[in-house]
């Protein structure tokens, strides 16, 4: 793995985002354009195709023969050992309805496993920027996972995939989780979750079957301030997954969280 390459990725990810999070923040609650992009109503802006367009064309000018994918675009069919992973608008539902919940993720990964994250929340001003073995850092301060001293008084957050809906597991075990934790949190924007968790401000998550370009750069941010991100096993979180189903927690709330999971898929 070539630290030059991902050294050069951090600095080009970092000017890019910053001005793909100031073009959303701009025509934030005044944009032009929205449709439903599939399905299950899942929507898609204007600005989602101008800020993927920008990172795109960052990314291909100083590493053409890296594979690409992204949220809108899909992939640019190269092979490579790197692989870009954008979400150029995670929480676009968030964004259409005037909430201002929302971030740019930007994610290399080498022989897929994430090796840079770099998200982006322009309404708070708040970038957060890991590195693998390199810590994670919020506006240039190193942030940690929280330990709490009674986790049953916790916040966490839960994330599920688009096709997951009122799946009857899902919604027991959700509920279960709402029973245990203080506050159970559901964003529709999982990036900021994610960077909650990596800065201490929740203390876990639990996602069922959500995997896709924002997926990533959290869960690398995460791992780089000190907390596991782990299978409903208790497996290792290491490389991209179809199907995740995962928990992310202080280490020492592993055996908790892993048990109430156990229980809530058992009801």
């Amino acid at each position: 793995m070539n630290r030059e390459v991902i050294h050069a990725a951090k600095e080009l990810s970092i000017q890019v985002i910053r001005e793909a999070g100031q073009i959303a923040k701009e025509r934030y609650d005044h944009f032009d354009m929205i449709d439903e992009k599939d399905g299950f109503g899942d929507l898609v802006t204007e600005v989602d195709y101008l800020t993927e367009a920008l990172i795109l064309k960052a990314i291909n000018r100083v590493f053409p023969l890296h594979q690409v994918h992204s949220e809108e675009a899909g992939s640019n069919n190269l092979e490579s050992d790197w692989l870009w992973l954008i979400d150029p608008l995670d929480g676009t539902n968030n964004y259409a309805i005037g909430l201002s919940v929302f971030a740019v993720s930007i994610t290399l990964l080498f022989q897929r496993k994430p090796v840079l994250g770099v998200v982006f929340e322009p309404m708070a001003n708040r970038l957060f920027v890991s590195i693998q073995d390199g810590k994670a850092f919020c506006n240039d301060r190193n942030i940690q996972i929280a330990k709490k001293a009674d986790i049953r008084k916790g916040n966490i957050g839960w994330i599920q995939g688009h096709k997951v809906q009122h799946d009857e597991k899902a919604t027991k075990l959700r509920h279960h989780l709402e029973l245990n934790f203080k506050r159970l949190l559901r964003l529709w924007a999982p990036t900021i979750q994610w960077c909650m968790l990596a800065k201490g401000d929740i203390d876990g998550i639990v996602l069922y079957n959500s995997e896709g370009d924002d997926l990533y750069s959290g869960v690398l941010m995460v791992k780089e301030a000190g907390g596991i991100v782990i299978d409903f096993a208790g497996n290792p979180f290491d490389e991209m997954c179809e199907e995740p189903y995962l928990i992310a927690c202080h280490p020492d709330y592993k055996e908790y969280f892993m048990n109430l999971v156990k229980e809530g898929l058992a009801l």
